[in-house]
């Protein structure tokens, strides 16, 4: 049975009878029905009845139905109201744009706004790299999405895609002191993928002068490699695809450490993947680039080869660097023998029999999201190292313990780009974070709660853009 989480949780206002037993049938119905509570406040009871706030976390929409029924006509306990604590999270928007400082009379309004500001606009028109200092640029990301790819649910669109962008720029301000904000793009007037890839390009281009970087975010395969690729080129800043890189950043530092529990090397392994979009391909190509001879991938018709005719062209090129043996097959025929199972495409695609085919200690990834490719609970005891992209298991291979980390490093460099070094930095600096004493089979990974996580990512990979010598020229790194 899956594990109830805080993302389905609900906050049950209920109303209890003050006689025996009231409270214990409560406690009895929720656990029968597979439900947890989290927080109950504490009460005194003096009048017939007590109205309290009970948290209950549930394993997913269906679960939370069921608890409502189970309580309904429960003896001496009424429900009074049932809110959802995602959805009341999200009420309103995650982020707010506020001032850094106060407008309290004439002089301040003078300086911040006209005449003063003026001389400010001036002064970045008289030498352009002023922008930098004099603005919210050097602090500021752009999060574009078209919203095509948004976690596991597939194309819904740029404006469902909205609270996705709006999490990530709240993990960017609270992780790294960013300044991310939401660009959604409609593309959906566009009659052709170029054409809908064009759009892209053209808008980041265009409100490219406000950002000091772009990340890009839930676009689909394979214009996102393309889209990046372009804007890269053209703009001055960096861009990020985080679903490329920042998913690989992290996989490879967990991947370093995992080995380390094994016994097992980079150079002996053989690694088969769930997933040929964008983090899939990215995973494969740093992996390879850190000496792991053998990686399958297979996508929804099976493993990847360059026998294959149905491949468009982003796949095709990866048919060429991939699977030295040119294995076909399903992901079921294809795994066994493998030391490493990494996924990044869609729930339940694995079963405990899949893993006991494959080496000794296997390691397995499990990272699609919302629901991994096969639960904890059915690997347990199979798996010498576990891991998943979900907060309420061990082991969560998240992104925001690269991104944060790795444009705030950019930001305060002055870089003009990411490059593969920089990332391989922020890699081993993931992994760095987690002291030996501490490695274990369910921490491989430092929790992204552990703000020391932004600082060595941050220093790492601003020492190898300047190593790299991909930042600005006479750049003083002026504090955000």
């Amino acid at each position: 049975m899956a594990t109830p989480t805080a993302a389905y949780s609900v906050c049950l206002r209920v109303r209890l009878a003050n006689i025996p037993g009231s409270l214990g049938r409560l406690a009895v119905a929720l656990g029968d029905v597979g439900a947890n509570i989290v927080a109950i406040g504490g009460f005194e009871a003096k009048g017939p009845f007590l109205d309290e706030d009970v948290i209950v976390n549930c394993t997913d929409a269906g679960h939370i139905e069921r608890v409502r029924q189970a309580l309904a006509g429960l003896d001496g306990v009424e429900v009074l109201h049932c809110a959802d604590r995602t959805f009341a999270m999200h009420q309103g928007g995650k982020i707010e744009v506020r001032a850094r400082m106060p407008i309290a009379d004439r002089d301040d309004l003078s300086m911040a706004y006209t005449p003063g500001v003026a001389r400010v606009c001036i002064a970045i028109a008289t030498d352009p790299a002023r922008v930098h200092e004099l603005t919210i640029k050097r602090n500021t990301v752009a999060i574009v999405t078209d919203g095509t790819a948004v976690l596991g649910l597939g194309d819904i669109g740029p404006a469902a895609a909205l609270p996705v962008m709006e999490g990530k720029a709240l993990l960017f301000k609270n992780f790294a002191g960013v300044d991310a904000f939401p660009v959604c793009i409609d593309t959906s007037a566009e009659s052709s993928p170029a054409a809908k890839a064009d759009a892209i390009v053209e808008t980041v281009e265009r409100v490219a002068p406000v950002y000091g970087g772009v990340n890009l975010e839930d676009i689909a395969a394979p214009a996102c490699f393309d889209i990046e690729e372009r804007l890269r080129a053209s703009l001055d800043i960096p861009v990020f695809h985080d679903d490329q890189h920042g998913t690989a950043v992290v996989t490879l530092a967990a991947l370093e450490n995992a080995l380390r529990i094994v016994g097992k090397h980079m150079d002996e392994l053989r690694v088969v993947l769930s997933g040929a979009g964008a983090a899939g391909v990215a995973i494969a190509k740093i992996l390879m680039a850190a000496g792991v001879p053998d990686v399958v991938a297979c996508d929804s018709r099976g493993a990847i080869n360059r026998l294959r005719t149905d491949l468009n062209p982003a796949k095709l090129a990866f048919a060429e660097i991939s699977n030295p043996d040119q294995l076909s097959g399903t992901l079921s025929e294809v795994l066994p023998g493998a030391d490493v199972f990494i996924g990044v495409s869609a729930p339940d695609l694995l079963v405990a029999d899949d893993l006991r085919k494959m080496a000794t200690d296997p390691i397995v990834f499990a990272m699609a999201n919302p629901d991994p490719e096969i639960r904890p609970e059915a690997a347990e005891g199979l798996a010498a190292v576990m891991a998943t992209g979900r907060s309420d298991y061990p082991n969560q291979i998240n992104n925001v313990l690269a991104f944060p980390g790795i444009f705030r490093g950019a930001l305060d460099a002055g870089a003009t780009t990411i490059t593969e070094t920089m990332e391989v930095a922020a890699a081993k600096a993931i992994a760095a974070a987690v002291p030996a004493d501490e490695l274990a089979p369910e921490s491989i990974v430092p929790s992204v709660f552990d703000h020391r996580v932004v600082d060595l990512v941050a220093a790492a990979v601003a020492g190898a853009a300047v190593t790299a010598g991909v930042t600005r020229t006479g750049w003083t790194n002026p504090s955000p």
